[in-house]
């Protein structure tokens, strides 16, 4: 069979699936089937929240981060957001409780929901996957309305109390100019005759979902937003006459849906009036000599925080400030999601080449310093780590530093600093600009670099990112290397840690408890091994009378998390951790130096060098080349003075 006959059976098979039936009758059997199924009728704000919960909805599951970065508080994970948004839980929880409120009518269903924060933070990216909640799902209108509004408003006035009561919902609005001239017209009034149609949402469509882009200030017209009258009929019929209304406006296309406003505060305050009367009133002008027309829609709007600003500074918009719930999108402030974020879209992209480990890493780590505000409590390396949940240890002593004061220090963190799209930039440079078919965290340095000259303006910034790449990246970076290089000489690194982790675990806890341990061999009661104990903990500098404190803290720790019934072991307390390595690694470290750096090398060191390179590759996901050269760039920059 030929590849054009395949396409074509293809395609028939698709147009013979059967497709869904709609609903299509007579009002009277729409009010049958509200009878049936009274959660067909819903307002807009509810509707798209039903939309989104409906994905699920669970408990946050990491326990280690909601108790280090959230202080235990509760905390839901929304399925829809789930694997898409990293480091958001806080602004989608925001989001969440104003449509929940919404839903059930309360004041922010006469809202507008304005998502304020700096360039590249993910404002149109979350609004788009809110939009695209909607996409398929289906609502009844009336047939032939433009504006697509809820059936139930052909019922009188007089009427729908009773009716609320006997269908459990609520009614509200009116019917559109060209629906009443309808039914005027076309059914001389019974109402229970018209036709009612069933229809899915649908952005491409302009059913339900609208977008609004800014509008230059010489061509922006209001009637992008409320349609207009088609002028070609004027000679036909008088101006106040429904049929020649064209409502195709962004408040028309979006009744019953939701209606975005792209970088909203870029349009001239004359364009932005008619949010007034769409948001508490819930009607929106008409083109020409018509009555103003009913609109429920979510109202979705979002700027950068300059702009906001400036509108905020003028008093004349304090109409429009006063229907505006702002939820600040901050770029992301936790290492290990920032991480996430580029893994998502380098995924998304067809690069193959191979990232070595901690290239991303380094990335991230430079974009998270840059918009981490200055502190007198630490350095910026250190509040990174601690917004990451990591334990910090300095001057032998876990690092007391509560993030809830780092964070309340400074008012809206995380709204200025480098932002995702210039380290894709930076990732993509690199990845596009080598003739090697890697990168390794050296070469996104150099091109981290590249771009910061290039494109940053601001000078006094553009300095500090410098700096931060060239003294505080690049430190940190050659102590990851020179721990990774040193763990590559230790055969079965974690069984040997674990194990160091275990007998310490046994004399610290028979210290604190003032017990003997008996030896495993012999059976003897022996003294816990001192000796031991000071080997382990002068790696973190925890000397003279910090032991003890030390060794309480590490058993406490270490119980309460068995309570829990959470797993034990070397990795589970950071300052522990970190001794551990460091004991372990001091052991190999003069080694792994001088097999590296030797330029030539006999029979031995050229033994532990291949089974050094072989180990970052099989253990740590490095190819030989990516291998060889963070290891010539340890030689050149690590060792320098040995």
């Amino acid at each position: 069979m030929s590849s054009k006959n395949k396409f074509l059976d293809i395609i028939k098979a698709q147009r013979k699936q059967p497709k869904p039936k709609k609903f299509e009758g007579t009002f009277l059997e729409y009010l049958d089937k509200v009878g049936d199924d009274p959660s067909i009728v819903k307002s807009a704000h509810a509707r798209l929240y039903d939309a989104i919960i409906e994905h699920g909805v669970k408990e946050f599951e990491d326990q280690s981060r909601k108790r280090k970065l959230f202080s235990d508080q509760s905390m839901k994970i929304y399925e829809y957001f789930d694997g898409e948004f990293f480091g958001m839980e806080s602004v989608v929880s925001k989001i969440m409780n104003f449509m929940r409120s919404a839903s059930l009518r309360g004041e922010e269903s006469r809202q507008v929901l304005l998502l304020m924060g700096p360039v590249g933070a993910g404002k149109s990216a979350i609004t788009e996957h809110i939009k695209s909640s909607l996409e398929g799902k289906t609502y009844h209108h009336i047939k032939g309305d433009p504006q697509r509004g809820e059936p139930l408003q052909l019922l009188p006035r007089s009427l729908r109390e009773q009716f609320e009561t006997l269908l459990n919902v609520k009614i509200d609005g009116d019917i559109s100019p060209i629906a009443r001239y309808k039914l005027i017209e076309d059914f001389a009034g019974a109402y229970e005759e018209m036709d009612v149609v069933e229809t899915t949402f649908s952005q491409r469509g302009r059913r339900g979902v609208a977008s609004v882009p800014p509008m230059d200030a010489n061509s922006q017209d209001v009637s992008v937003l409320i349609g207009s009258e088609d002028i070609s009929k004027l000679d036909k019929y008088s101006e106040d006459d429904p049929r020649i209304l064209s409502l195709n406006g962004a408040f028309n296309v979006g009744n019953r849906g939701v209606v975005e406003l792209v970088e909203v505060f870029k349009n001239e305050i004359e364009f932005l009036h008619t949010i007034i009367t769409a948001t508490q009133e819930k009607r929106v002008p008409s083109p020409g000599k018509h009555d103003m027309l009913h609109f429920d829609g979510v109202i979705w709007a979002h700027c950068n925080e300059s702009e906001w600003n400036k509108f905020r500074a003028e008093h004349t918009n304090e109409a429009i400030l006063d229907r505006i719930v702002k939820i600040n999108v901050p770029y992301v402030l936790e290492l290990d999601q920032e991480i996430k974020i580029y893994e998502k879209l380098l995924a998304r992209s067809d690069f193959e080449a191979h990232i070595a480990p901690h290239t991303l890493r380094v990335a991230s780590m430079f974009s998270v310093m840059s918009r981490l505000a200055q502190t007198q409590k630490c350095d910026i390396l250190t509040k990174m780590k601690i917004y990451n949940g990591e334990e910090v240890i300095e001057k032998g002593r876990v690092k007391k530093i509560d993030i809830k004061d780092l964070r309340e220090e400074t008012r809206n963190e995380g709204m200025k600093g480098i932002s995702t799209r210039f380290i894709m930039k930076a990732v993509d440079s690199a990845l596009a600009g080598s003739n090697k078919d890697f990168i390794t965290p050296v070469s996104i340095i150099n091109s981290l670099t590249t771009k910061v000259k290039e494109q940053i303006i601001d000078e006094e910034f553009r300095t500090y990112c410098l700096e931060l790449i060239r003294v505080t990246l690049r430190e940190e970076y050659l102590k990851i290397l020179e721990d990774e290089i040193a763990k590559a000489f230790v055969t079965a690194y974690d069984e040997q840690a674990q194990s160091l982790f275990n007998s310490y675990l046994d004399n610290a806890e028979a210290h604190t408890t003032r017990q003997k341990l008996k030896d495993p061999i012999t059976s003897e009661s022996r003294e816990p091994d001192e000796r031991f104990m000071r080997a382990i903990e002068e790696q973190i500098g925890i000397t003279g009378s910090s032991r003890d404190g030390f060794r309480s803290d590490v058993t406490a720790y270490m119980f309460a998390k068995m309570r829990r019934g959470e797993k034990v072991n070397f990795k589970s307390y950071e300052p522990l951790k970190e001794a551990i390595e460091g004991y372990l690694i001091a052991s190999v470290k003069d080694m792994a130096r001088i097999v590296t750096k030797s330029i030539s090398r006999d029979d031995d060191q050229q033994k532990k060098y291949s089974e050094m390179v072989q180990t970052m590759i099989d253990e740590y996901g490095y190819t030989a080349e990516s291998a060889e050269e963070v290891l010539t760039f340890a030689s050149n920059n690590l060792w320098r003075d040995s």
